[in-house]
């Protein structure tokens, strides 16, 4: 694989994207000058990032009360083998209700790691992610009305589940984070799912699955594509196909009407997108 320069601007987490075999890191610029990233700004900065999440979150809460009044037939999670071109979902039945949530960048904000990783000028390193895991709370704040939702959710009678890639080997650590960050107990096993509790490696498809068949879920949440359906996240799948099913009849279905998407602009599988991905040719311009 050739060589990459990765900024703190490119920056990769656990699950959403792989790290390329030889990194070059840009040098950090000295901390008493150097500003972060835009994008680190802008999210974990900025008011309008704030007013986002915080609208979202409201909306995610006032859904799942108003869904529970009358029981649905169904779950928002995918069926085995259903597609975006052909989805059906799990049957409810009498199943208690729940609320899905991925961690990171969802219920929680990694300033701590995230600070790290912009001040050095380098590309995500999983050992020191692996620490960060282990020992970061305190460090990770709960995202703008998140603890507000949560709560109502919980008080409405819906159990509130976080399926995250973190390791099952820090379970603990995870559990600590988000009880420190104010969202309350999260028990790995009953309500804290986490990569390596099956052999599903980061596709999260096996966990819901495991959690449909105790829950009837109503609400689906997260920051990346695949914390709705690993089908988005195929190895190679090319980024027109990938938008073309995100924004297929069968999501727009979905998408604020039990699948809730979280903005984060600091990283992704849209990071591998080029000039003619993220900009059509046929819009190219230049002055005269």
């Amino acid at each position: 694989m050739r060589k990459m320069l990765i900024s703190a601007s490119a920056l990769l987490l656990a699950g959403c994207a792989s790290a390329p075999a030889e990194v070059v890191a840009l040098p950090a610029a000295p901390a008493e000058t150097a500003r972060p990233p835009a994008q680190l700004q802008y999210l974990y900065g900025s008011p309008e990032a704030a007013v986002a999440v915080r609208a979202t979150n409201t909306r995610i809460a006032d859904y799942g009360v108003w869904r529970i009044k009358e029981r649905p037939k169904d779950s928002v999670v995918l069926a085995a083998g259903a597609t975006m071109d052909a989805p059906a979902f799990e049957p409810c039945g009498d199943k208690p209700f729940a609320a899905v949530f991925d961690a990171d960048e969802t219920l929680i904000w990694n300033l701590g790691p995230m600070r790290y990783f912009a001040e050095k000028g380098t590309a995500f390193d999983p050992k020191i992610w692996d620490q960060w895991e282990k020992t970061g709370a305190g460090k990770a704040v709960a995202m703008p009305g998140s603890v507000e939702m949560v709560n109502k959710l919980r008080a409405a009678g819906i159990t509130v589940i976080a399926n995250t890639n973190r390791s099952a080997a820090n379970a603990k650590g995870s559990e600590d984070t988000l009880r420190a960050a104010g969202l309350g107990a999260f028990k790995h096993g009953e309500t804290l799912f986490l990569m390596g509790d099956d052999g599903g490696g980061s596709s999260k498809d096996g966990r819901r699955a495991t959690i449909v068949s105790r829950y009837c879920v109503i609400i689906l949440a997260g920051d990346q594509l695949g914390d709705f359906s690993q089908q988005f996240n195929v190895k190679d799948l090319p980024a027109a196909q990938r938008m073309a099913l995100a924004t297929s009849a069968g999501a727009t279905a979905l998408w604020d009407k039990g699948w809730f998407l979280f903005p984060n602009p600091v990283y992704g599988p849209w990071e591998k997108l080029g000039w003619d991905d993220a900009f059509p040719s046929d819009k190219q311009w230049e002055p005269k």
